[in-house]
C-alpha cells in the first residue's frame, strides 16, 4: 500500500453512498446507532466505582459530544408543524437526553447514562421497524444515479 493510502477509503466510500441513497427513516436509523454505539463506549470506561482512569477522560468526553451531537441533529431535523404531538414529545425527549448527558459528562454517573442508553435503543428499535415498512421505502430522483468506487 502505498505511502499515506487511506486503507478504509473503499469501505468509507460504501458507507458515504450508502448514506447518501438512504430514504429518510434509513438515515434516521443510523443516526440512533451512532448514539447508542457511543454511548456505550463512553460507558465502558466507567469503572464499577463509577471512575473513570485519567487517561480515558478525553475519550469519554469525546464520546458524550458525539451523542449529543447526534441528538442535536435529530432535534433540528424534527418536523414539529407535521410531526404533531409525537414531534413535540421527541423534542422533549431529546432535551432531556442532552441534559442528562451534560450531567454525566461531570458526575461520571453510570444509571443516567443507562438511562439513555435504553431510552435512545427502544427509539432505535422503534425507528428500524418503522423504516422497513414500504411506507418508508428510499425513492430515487429520476437520472440520479449513485456512484461507487471501491479505489480509496
Amino acid at each position: 500500500m502505498a505511502y499515506g493510502a487511506n486503507p478504509y477509503g473503499g469501505y468509507n466510500t460504501y458507507r458515504e453512498v450508502g448514506v447518501k441513497t438512504a430514504s429518510q427513516g434509513k438515515l434516521v436509523v443510523m443516526l440512533y446507532e451512532g448514539a447508542v454505539v457511543n454511548l456505550e463506549k463512553a460507558m465502558a470506561l466507567i469503572d464499577p466505582m463509577g471512575k473513570i482512569q485519567a487517561s480515558n477522560i478525553e475519550a469519554y468526553g469525546n464520546y458524550l459530544q458525539k451523542v449529543m451531537d447526534i441528538i442535536n441533529e435529530l432535534q433540528i431535523s424534527l418536523d414539529m408543524d407535521k410531526g404533531g404531538e409525537i414531534a413535540k414529545n421527541l423534542m422533549s425527549l431529546y432535551v432531556y437526553f442532552n441534559k442528562t448527558i451534560l450531567e454525566a459528562t461531570m458526575d461520571h454517573k453510570k444509571d443516567k447514562l443507562d438511562f439513555v442508553h435504553n431510552m435512545l435503543s427502544q427509539l432505535h428499535e422503534s425507528w428500524i421497524t418503522a423504516s422497513n415498512s414500504t411506507a418508508n421505502s428510499s425513492t430515487h430522483m429520476p437520472g440520479s444515479t449513485p456512484s461507487f468506487s471501491v479505489q480509496g
